[in-house]
């Protein structure tokens, strides 16, 4: 069996050429759908996510297979972000600061109000996290299971409108460490 972070390191190499310029100058690539599509499709990749291809023989974003209930949009996951938290499973909540469908401030209140009714304490108050001597967002921590970080400048989208600091948090969330807070 592959190691379990061998999706980490793949993903890595996607989003790593997209980090070499500064966020502020950099071009957005047209095909980085058809690219992630690709990617998606690779043996070794649905091998790491666990996936089976169940009725079709080639994922695609949109599928005459998978039937989307447009309600189901509407139902509240905070309950298996609650049952994963509570079984020991480390989960990292985050939003980018540009989001316009999901605000960040509604992310923070829901993690907040789960730390509360899981009786998690804060072990790192909310601060500035920083992207090469920039800050990169706000975070917030309650021990080593439960994380709340928002990305400065990242839409709904955050990895695509944010890869630097997008790659940043993943990092240091993979590796069980905190985000870096600008003493470095």
């Amino acid at each position: 069996m592959k190691p379990r972070f061998q999706l980490f390191h793949s993903l890595q190499s996607v989003y790593e050429p997209l980090t070499t310029q500064s966020e502020s100058t950099q071009t957005i690539d047209p095909c980085l759908s058809y690219k992630i599509l690709d990617y998606l499709n690779r043996k070794d990749v649905q091998e790491a996510l666990h996936a089976q291809l169940v009725g079709v023989a080639h994922w695609n974003f949109c599928s005459q297979v998978l039937d989307y209930d447009s309600k189901n949009v509407f139902i509240p996951t905070i309950d298996i972000v609650s049952s994963l938290v509570g079984s020991g499973f480390r989960v990292l909540v985050y939003s980018g600061d540009q989001d316009s469908v999901i605000p960040f401030i509604g992310s923070r209140t829901l993690v907040k109000g789960l730390a509360k009714e899981l009786k998690l304490n804060i072990t790192v108050p909310y601060r500035a996290w920083f992207e090469e001597k920039q800050v990169g967002g706000w975070t917030e921590a309650y021990g080593d299971i439960l994380r709340y970080a928002t990305i400065r400048g990242g839409s709904h989208l955050a990895p695509y409108s944010s890869p630097g600091r997008s790659l940043v948090l993943f990092k240091a969330f993979i590796a069980g460490k905190p985000l870096p807070d600008g003493n470095v």
